[in-house]
């Protein structure tokens, strides 16, 4: 019927060693249709989506991006610094080279563009994927934002990662691979120490919000646990509560 498929997101944390909130998009859900829940078949959108761009797949990360995006889906992407291109330095930078000398031979002002930083790196892969050049692709590239780092108010976000675009289900270990901070730094992109520097400080930052938060459950459920009364408890259920 041509009817766009919507994709649920769905926010798991796991990996408590590391101390690492991992959340997930989920595979795609069927085609909502009229009287599933009363209303009309639309689909359903979040106000903003949040993905985390670390160890992130360049090419399948803006496929999935380029899909949300057409179907209305707001999205930003943040730490775009850490997100991973197949294939080692080496041909990279070969490949970069050679993009490098598409130009307009009597006024290379004139374009094509060769952007440096890792998140514009990022808005153009996922540009080329989108029919800009219409006026429903800049709406969908309006859609989208880019970052390096994770900015506020981000920083205080829950963050969702795309499964099918993950480095671990994407490439066989020991495949050679690089990050767009590497890359981006050797054709001179000059912010790789800074943004290295903020995000210590921002990951340390939210690992003391982490353990106050877990201090104050465990004290609210010990808390708890000391003031429960069998014979209130019975007197509240009566009540329904």
């Amino acid at each position: 019927t041509g009817e766009a498929v919507p994709y649920i997101f769905i926010a798991i944390t796991s990996l408590a060693a590391t101390g690492r909130a991992l959340s997930l998009f989920s595979q795609p859900a069927p085609p909502r249709t009229a009287g599933d829940d009363g209303r009309s078949g639309t689909m359903v959108f979040e106000d903003m989506v949040l993905v985390d761009g670390r160890t992130h797949m360049l090419g399948r990360l803006a496929s999935t991006a380029a899909k949300e995006l057409l179907s209305g889906q707001k999205l930003v992407i943040v730490r775009c610094e850490q997100v991973v291109v197949s294939g080692s330095l080496v041909r990279n930078k070969v490949k970069f080279t050679q993009f490098l000398k598409k130009r307009t031979n009597t006024n290379p002002k004139k374009g094509p563009v060769h952007y440096r930083s890792p998140a514009r790196m990022v808005w153009r892969t996922i540009r080329g994927m989108l029919p800009h050049k219409t006026a429903r692709g800049q709406l969908a590239l309006g859609r989208l934002q880019c970052f390096e780092g994770v900015p506020p108010p981000y920083d205080k976000m829950k963050k969702l990662v795309v499964p099918a675009a993950l480095k671990v289900t994407c490439l066989k270990p020991g495949r050679r691979c690089t990050v767009l901070s590497r890359l981006a730094s050797e054709f001179g992109w000059g912010h790789a120490d800074l943004i290295e520097r903020m995000e210590a400080k921002r990951i340390a930052k939210s690992g003391e919000f982490y353990a106050e938060k877990k201090a104050a459950a465990a004290k609210k459920a010990k808390a708890t646990a000391a003031a429960a009364d069998p014979k209130v408890d019975k007197k509240l259920a009566e009540f329904g509560y």
